[in-house]
């Protein structure tokens, strides 16, 4: 209604009219702090889901990216005070250093031979890495065991990798004998690890010790076993092969 005695507009509801009024303003109010509250909280809810499935994504991809060393007492790291100090800890040490993401597993064992190898491979490549490096015969060379049988049983463990896990890619690692097993068995026992890398197209490493065997200063003193700066020398030699894979 208009009033004569100033120059504005007031308006003037009756008693009913105005508790409704207020009544749909609080209604009002309260709806929108309600959509508010709840928009905020899809919100947080989605960014949250977003982040678990991130978090989740990077685990898994994590998780299904090892390089798992199957050998002997070299990859053990047999005599030292640290396993770490063993080559594939060291590898593990320079993967970190480059942010590549991948997880070092040691399934290395002391007097391990390839027919010992063979026996529980099947267990051992269930964790399907993503690259498996094979060191294994020393034992079966310094033993004499038949170059047929050596050659059999790594064969075989080939065979189960890909079986079992046909996206893992395989390095193989050489061995050499000293002189002393006799020129004829040292020679054929080098060459088996050349025929099987070519037969099985495998990635080769066609001397793991490679400026590390028969070094005194380089070795413990049972003149077999690297020590510490040994094993550094021992994981360049196996890196060379191994980088271009990650």
């Amino acid at each position: 209604m208009f009033s004569p005695h100033n120059n504005h507009f007031q308006f003037n509801f009756p008693p009913s009219s105005k508790l409704k009024l207020i009544k749909f303003s609080y209604f009002f109010i309260a709806f929108f702090l309600l959509s508010c509250g709840d928009a905020k909280t899809e919100k947080a809810t989605e960014e949250q889901k977003t982040t678990e499935q991130t978090e989740d994504t990077v685990a898994t991809e994590t998780a299904t990216k090892s390089i798992l060393f199957f050998g002997d007492s070299i990859t053990a790291g047999y005599g030292l005070d640290d396993s770490n100090d063993a080559f594939p800890g060291v590898l593990q040490q320079k993967i970190d250093s480059l942010g590549l993401g991948y997880t070092v597993i040691n399934s290395g064992v002391s007097g391990e031979t390839t027919a010992g190898g063979s026996s529980r491979i099947d267990w051992v490549i269930k964790q399907n890495p993503t690259i498996f490096v094979l060191e294994l015969g020393a034992n079966d060379g310094l033993r004499g065991v038949p170059l047929s049988e050596t050659r059999s049983n790594l064969q075989e463990i080939i065979n189960t990798v890909r079986e079992k896990s046909p996206e893992t890619k395989i390095i193989l690692a050489g061995m050499q004998l000293p002189p002393n097993m006799g020129q004829e068995y040292t020679q054929e026992f080098k060459q088996l690890y050349v025929d099987l890398a070519e037969k099985n197209d495998l990635a080769f490493i066609p001397f793991i010790l490679k400026d590390v065997g028969g070094i005194a200063a380089l070795n413990q003193a049972d003149g077999i076993h690297p020590t510490v700066e040994g094993h550094k020398i021992v994981a360049n030699t196996v890196w060379e092969t191994l980088k271009p894979m990650l």
